[in-house]
Parts: structure tokens; sequence; C-alpha cells
């Protein structure tokens, strides 16, 4: 069986696939002060609710953006499956894609991986949008190689960076409110965050296709990309285990 690990910036999910088939999905706040043992104890308790063992363990394959938690997964690999882990990045993993990039050392692994993904399940030209801490906008070409991107602030960033600023406005929670127009304050954020940022993608993708010059397939994933993907209609498909399935792949 191969275990998965995609580590983002807040979650990280570990997934376990027997011949390509999901077994289980979890996951964990990312911290980096988390140790290997931790790690251990955590995920051994979540492998025996399904039956399962380090010991049913085969190959491990790791995507991390964040440097300090890579270390302590890596030392959870060899010392509990006991396997040293594939890790996107690193010159013994070949992804088979060009990186058309000015510096493609400087592109974030779950983008690589999400590309990979989305050419095989749906080829390309792709806008493959990634609601995350960052949100992210990767263009994969009709070959399936990366073509470069755009990085916006997430909209949990956003939000929690007005509550911050501004004194007198509150938290509130993410929701497609019926109007754009607000008649109170938390009806003018609750527009300003949701319409604001579904314009900000519409305006993306709008002007993504047109400087690539011709139409593209745009695919969600990440936590909030449900929340989109029913307010729009150029969202062609909401793909919630994309990142994972790319590591499958790989």
């Amino acid at each position: 069986m191969l275990l998965a690990i995609d580590s983002g910036n807040t979650q990280i999910v570990f997934a376990i696939y027997d011949q390509q088939k999901p077994v289980g999905y979890w996951r964990i706040a990312n911290d980096s002060k988390l140790t290997a043992d931790q790690y251990a104890v955590w995920l051994s308790q979540l492998l025996a609710l399904e039956r399962l063992s380090f010991a049913d363990i085969d190959d491990v394959i790791i995507a991390s953006v964040v440097p300090e938690t890579l270390v302590n997964l890596i030392e959870f690999c060899r010392l509990y499956p006991k396997i040293d882990p594939l890790i996107i990045g690193r010159d013994s993993c070949k992804l088979g894609i060009k990186i058309i990039l000015d510096h493609p050392e400087q592109v974030g692994a779950d983008r690589l991986v999400n590309a990979i993904a989305g050419h095989q399940k749906y080829g390309g030209p792709l806008i493959i949008i990634d609601f995350g801490t960052a949100t992210t906008f990767d263009i994969v070409d009709d070959q399936g190689n990366y073509f470069g991107g755009v990085i916006a602030p997430g909209i949990n960033l956003s939000l929690r960076a007005l509550f911050m600023a501004a004194a007198k406005l509150p938290r509130i929670e993410i929701q497609a409110p019926e109007r754009v127009i607000g008649k109170s304050t938390v009806a003018a954020m609750e527009s300003g965050i949701f319409w604001g940022y579904l314009s900000m993608i519409e305006g993306m993708v709008a002007r993504i296709c047109e400087e690539y010059g011709q139409p593209m397939q745009v695919i969600a994933t990440g936590g909030l990309a449900s929340l989109f993907f029913d307010a729009t209609s150029v969202i062609s498909h909401n793909d919630r285990t994309l990142t994972i399935e790319g590591l499958v792949y790989i």
C-alpha cells in the first residue's frame, strides 16, 4: 500500500491507497513542532480503525511546502513504516513534465502535483484553482507542462487581515449572501468577501484565457472550492482530492 502525504501551510493530509484505490484519508493541523513519534501515535490509531498498521505500507510519497515540517515527516517515515519516502522537488523524483518558468525551482511542490493530476484526469489546457492558505491559479498546457500561474491571498487570510486591521469589524463566516448590496456591516462584509472574491476568480480566469489565447477548462480544489463552484459557471469541475491523486499518479 502507498502512503501519500500532502503537507500544506495549514493542514497535512495522510492518505492510504491500495492499487490506486483510496483506503483512508485523514487530516491534521500542520504544526512544525509535532515530532515523528507524535505523527506515529496519531496515525497508528487511525490505521487501526481500518484494520491496518505501518507494516502494510510499502511506499511513501510526500509533497510539502513547509520545510520545517518536512524534516519530521521524513523521520517519521524512516522510523515507523521504515521507508525512505519519495519527495516531490528532490532530484530523485522525476515528474516527467516541463516547468516553463524563469525560475522553475521556485514553484511549490503541491502546484506541480496538481498539474500532473489535472492533466491525467482532464487533459489540457487547464487552469487549476487551489483554495488554500493562498489561492493559486496554475496553468497547464495541452502537453501537461506547467506553464505558469498566479498567487493571490487566500480567502481566510484576507478575512483575518480585515478583522485584525479594522477595529470595528467583527469576525464573520464565509457564506454566499443573497444580495451584493449589504444593509448592515456584517452583510456588507459577507458580500465583499464572497462576491468580491468570486469576481476576482472570474476576472482572473477571463484574463488568463485571453492571454493564453484559447479557452481552458477550470478545475477547483481545496477546502472552499465547493462554495465557489456552486456560484459560478466558469469552474468546470470541483475535485477535492486532486493533490493526493497526483501523488498516487507520480
